[in-house]
């Protein structure tokens, strides 16, 4: 008698071949993007609407009633890592950050997919899972979604928040005066791309996907229970991008120290090397304008400031008075932050890097 060999079933295609780049990394530059955006918004809006894109905020809000506001935002991007579940981990934990970057709480999400019609089924649960899995450790539920056919996969969400509208955190929000805080450490975008170029060590890439999948909820939830106002996640558009935001905002200026900067391991050595994503490029387009660079300030450390992030931390400005009480509510909530600045009153606004 003989016997068939079974048939030897390949492995699944790993996500990120699939793609040209992912993560925040893919969005359009903050360049394009406000050229674009430019004059939108800015029509008499409803008074209900106290935040959306004139000035523009991390997510849009609707006030329902004199102690609620409903908080409403969307993220999605292309893979930044191969494993499924994980992609659906850091692609939720990157579109809850907004509501959390407004100092809401989430209420409920729905998914935003794109897949190949080829990709195993398991493939695409496991994407789903590790989202609804993000979202439950956010507070909320998965509810629903919608997916179409691409031959690039893509995955977010469409999260639906509240918060208390006098305790919103704002990105125009800060003040002369006002200490700069950081959330979490800097590098992804440098990261995933010197690992696309078999560059990035396996222990400094690992520690990079255990940041972006950590929620901004504890800090969050600290910054608003301490009373402070003015925040912003950083992610695609770099510190010296969203930091710009937030001056523009609030009419100030932003002056980051780079040697306090927090950095994962191994970026600044890829940065040496020339490793630099594309969405950099439109970052430093962005800013430069308005940036002033230090001149002690080295070209790795410019480079760092511009990455684009993904799943990036909170970006505060505290005044000094709240700011003993900030740090202890951090430390309790088990939150890693840097002091990395400070607020400057200027006109223009601007952002320097010393």
């Amino acid at each position: 008698m003989t016997t068939t060999a079974p048939l030897a079933i390949p492995p699944p295609l790993p996500l990120t071949d699939l793609t040209s780049c992912g993560g925040c990394a893919a969005k359009l530059g903050a360049d394009l993007l406000a050229q674009a955006l430019a004059g939108l918004g800015a029509e008499t809006a409803p008074a209900e609407l106290i935040a959306g894109l004139h000035p523009p905020d991390d997510a849009a809000a609707w006030l329902v009633a004199p102690d609620l506001a409903i908080i409403g935002t969307l993220d999605f991007f292309p893979p930044i890592v191969d494993d499924p579940f994980t992609f659906g981990e850091i692609a939720a934990a990157n579109a809850l950050s907004d509501v959390f970057a407004m100092g809401g709480r989430v209420l409920f999400a729905l998914s935003i997919a794109a897949f190949p019609e080829e990709l195993p089924p398991e493939t695409l649960g496991a994407v789903f899972a590790g989202a609804s899995a993000k979202v439950r450790e956010a507070g909320g539920v998965l509810a629903g979604g919608h997916t179409i056919r691409d031959p690039e996969p893509k995955y977010g969400l469409a999260v639906t928040g509240a918060g208390h509208p006098d305790h919103l955190l704002r990105k125009g929000a800060a003040e002369p005066g006002d200490v700069l805080l950081f959330t979490k450490r800097l590098g992804t975008g440098l990261l995933v791309s010197g690992r696309r170029q078999g560059r990035t060590h396996e222990a400094d890439f690992e520690a990079a996907i255990d940041q972006m999948r950590t929620l901004n909820r504890p800090a969050a939830e600290a910054l608003v229970a301490t009373g402070a106002r003015a925040a912003t996640d950083v992610t695609g558009f770099g510190l010296l991008g969203h930091g710009l935001e937030m001056a523009r905002g609030s009419g100030t200026r932003f002056v980051f120290r780079s040697s306090a900067m927090p950095v994962l391991d191994g970026a600044l050595e890829l940065a040496r090397a020339g490793v630099e994503t594309g969405g950099a490029a439109h970052n430093r387009r962005f800013v430069a304008s308005a940036l002033e660079v230090g001149p002690g300030v080295t070209p790795e450390l410019v480079t760092l400031a511009h990455d684009p992030q993904t799943s990036g931390g909170l970006l505060a400005a505290v005044s000094p008075a709240l700011l003993p009480e900030v740090e202890a509510a951090f430390g309790r909530a088990g939150v890693a932050f840097a002091r990395i600045g400070r607020v400057e009153a200027a006109a223009p606004p601007g952002v320097a890097l010393v």
